[in-house]
Order: C-alpha cells, then structure tokens, then sequence
C-alpha cells in the first residue's frame, strides 16, 4: 500500500500537477492539505472517480482532503471529524480497525496559544485512539520540524515552528505508539526537507524544513519499506510524502 501527503497551497492552481503525480505513483491513500477553495471550486480534473474522497473546505484559506483508493475500500467509508478541528484542519476514515487521518496543523505565527491547543488536542486524539485498540495512519503538515537535524543549519532560528515547546508536543503526540516513518526510515539524512520558503532558490538548494510527515502506528511503520520525499513533484512550497508498505 501507497499512502501519500501533500500541503498543495492551492487545490486550484496545483490541479494539474496533483493528476500528473496520481497518475505517476498510483497511491492507495492520498492526504491534502491547504486546499484554499470551497467546495463548489474544487477542479472537476481532481475529482477522481477511482478514489472516494473527501473535501473540507475553507473559501481562500486552510482546508484538507482525504483520498481512499476504492480497489482497497469498496464500499465508500465514513469520513469525519474530530471534536476538535477547526479551521477546517482535519478529515478521518475508519477502515475496519484502522483510522485515516489528513491533518493541517496551525502554523502559529497570528496565533500562537491556538497552535499549541490544537496540538494538545490532536495528543489526545491519538492517545484515545490507540487506548481502544486501533491502528492509525497521521499525515499532513504538522508545521513543527521535529528536531533541529530537520531545519537546514542556516535556517534554524528561534522561532515558531522549531521552539521546545512546540517539538516536545511533537514527541508527546508520537509517545509509544506512533511512529515518524520518513525518519525511521532515514534516521542519519540530514537533508530530509519538505517545506522551502519561495525565494532565493532555497528548494533547489535544498535549503529547507521538515515539517510534513506520515505518522503511523508501529505495527504499521513495521510494515513499510520505503517513505521518501517527491522534491520533484509540483510547485507547491511543500513537496508530497509518501510511505510504501508490504
């Protein structure tokens, strides 16, 4: 199984490129996030008849998406949202004991105290989950680089997106259970980037963040073969991810 996550900035002008890629690499589970359209402006060439899906969105701002191959679910899933979202930020699907998620955290520079609440909410959401039993699959823009091997050397600052307090949130959210597959998978690759800011060449310097993952359950993450990062794909800032499994 293929399951993919990609901050389009921009369902619109990311359309075409989102098609070519589908087409490409054939992911089972595709997540999106920053669609930045309301539903009636969702390109009809990215309503894919071979995936069920789910838009939420925001008319010019936030919103997220979640793609369900329908040759491995059949019968159309249930999509939902926890208590918590807002901002339209996140979309699940069970598929027996296993839970989807499509998820955009807050980037925090208006907000700050609303980032950190989020993410307290998303902790517990996770830690609920797994209580009962379940086996989960996160992706999206968590819009934390995790630790400071995932900023390049002249990007780190101190500054949201990689204070101590947002990172040991990241560490709370993967606690025992969840596991932070590109890294597993990459554990000594310092140039794991996936956010570039849009300027000075910085993505074809490579000189950029983490900050989009796939998060999965370790009898998941167990199971994967590869998670690499398409820096080839698009024109979004934010280049898709993608874990393979056996």
């Amino acid at each position: 199984m293929k399951i993919a996550t990609w901050n389009v900035n921009g369902i619109r002008a990311r359309a075409a490129q989102l098609c070519e890629w589908l087409q490409r690499d054939q992911p089972d589970v595709v997540c999106l996030q920053e669609l930045k359209a309301e539903p009636a402006q969702i390109p009809e060439a990215c309503k894919l008849p071979e995936y069920h899906a789910y838009w939420h969105c925001m008319r010019a701002y936030s919103g997220v998406s979640l793609h369900i191959r329908s040759e491995i679910c059949p019968a159309a899933p249930t999509f939902s949202h926890p208590e918590f979202d807002m901002e339209s930020r996140i979309v699940q699907a069970q598929l027996g004991n296993l839970v989807l998620a499509s998820v955009y955290v807050p980037n925090g520079g208006k907000d700050y105290p609303a980032k950190v609440r989020f993410m307290e909410s998303l902790i517990a959401w996770v830690q609920r989950l797994h209580a009962e039993g379940r086996e989960l699959v996160l992706c999206g823009d968590i819009n934390i680089a995790r630790t400071e091997m995932d900023v390049h050397p002249r990007e780190r600052k101190p500054v949201i997106g990689q204070l101590p307090e947002e990172r040991a949130l990241f560490e709370r959210m993967l606690g025992e259970h969840l596991v932070d597959v590109g890294r597993a998978m990459a554990p000594d690759n310092p140039n794991l980037f996936t956010w570039w800011a849009p300027w000075r060449n910085m993505r074809q310097r490579n000189i950029g963040w983490r900050l989009d993952y796939v998060l999965a359950s370790r009898s998941i993450a167990a199971r994967a073969t590869e998670c690499k990062v398409l820096a080839d794909v698009g024109t979004s800032d934010h280049a898709p991810v993608m874990m393979t499994t056996s």
